[in-house]
């Protein structure tokens, strides 16, 4: 994928929002209005608590047909026509910021909020386009994902079904989307996280023989291997993998993040996406009672 245009120069703003949306639209980056308070302008009255079914793209996608910015950052478009139509352009005289969606537009935006995530990302990520903001930066790559709030202290993914604030076009050459970041909210839910088990050892007076590195390496290796070696069903081979890996590891809390790491990688190589790593993982455990 080429770098789109609009992250390669600036874009004017001397004839207000509207002109900076076009200029973005024209370039392939789907644009909606934010009024004061960075947020997105509320639904009109057909639109109301998605009395209209929502628009197309959303979660739920419905047959909203409103000619109204509505429904946040699916309103967000690259046509032309409906940014400078009369609801829009009413909505641009009274907007604080033009906004953009990521995942429209195949990117994703690491939003790093202060210095010590900025620190944190110069260290486990590779350099890309970085636009400053007003406490940090966004971080720009090449490669849509799960959009995910608190992956880390003060890091936001924005992509899919979010939006960002346009702060300008940034500097450097923007980077594919790493590994590294696909994997931030997996490492993430408490929900998932192995270490959450709290199912006493067995009984007997003895260490857990799960404990012993040999034969708890020697499971996951196994599990990694089935899930690596699956031809075909990937998901169901997934889940039963990660059952097998419970039913055997998961009473006792010897499971550690990096053994969920771990299976979850070798999931996604062969094509399962970090929610669906998430789900399995989490349907397992309430399968087993965990």
């Amino acid at each position: 994928m080429t770098q789109p245009p609009l992250l390669r120069r600036e874009r004017g703003n001397t004839s207000g929002h509207l002109h900076t949306a076009l200029g973005l639209a024209a370039d392939g980056l789907p644009v909606l209005p934010l009024r004061k308070g960075k947020v997105p302008f509320a639904n009109c009255p057909a639109c109301l608590y998605t009395a209209c079914g929502g628009r197309p793209h959303m979660k739920t996608a419905g047959p909203c047909t409103c000619p109204s910015p509505c429904h946040g950052w699916a309103a967000a478009t690259t046509d032309p026509a409906v940014i400078a139509s009369g609801p829009w352009r009413h909505a641009w005289k009274r907007a604080g910021a033009v906004a953009y969606h990521p995942g429209g537009a195949d990117l994703t935006v690491v939003d790093l909020d202060n210095a010590d995530a900025i620190a944190w990302a110069r260290e486990h990520l590779p350099a890309t386009r970085t636009v400053a903001t007003t406490r940090g930066e966004h971080w720009l790559y090449r490669g849509p994902m799960p959009s995910a709030n608190a992956v880390r202290p003060g890091v936001d993914i924005k992509s899919t079904m979010a939006y960002v604030r346009w702060l300008g076009p940034g500097t450097g050459t923007m980077a594919a989307l790493p590994d590294a970041v696909r994997m931030l909210p997996v490492k993430r839910p408490a929900a998932v996280r192995p270490a959450a088990v709290t199912a006493p050892f067995p009984s007997g007076g003895g260490t857990c023989r799960h404990r012993t590195p040999a034969f708890l390496e020697r499971g996951i290796a196994m599990a990694e291997q089935r899930i690596t070696q699956a031809r075909s069903g990937v998901h169901s081979t997934v889940y039963r993998t990660f059952l097998a890996v419970l039913s055997t590891h998961g009473r006792c809390g010897c499971l550690g993040e990096d053994h969920m790491a771990r299976l979850f990688a070798a999931a996604q190589a062969k094509g399962e996406t970090a929610r669906h790593c998430a789900e399995a993982w989490t349907n397992a455990r309430t399968a087993l009672g965990l």
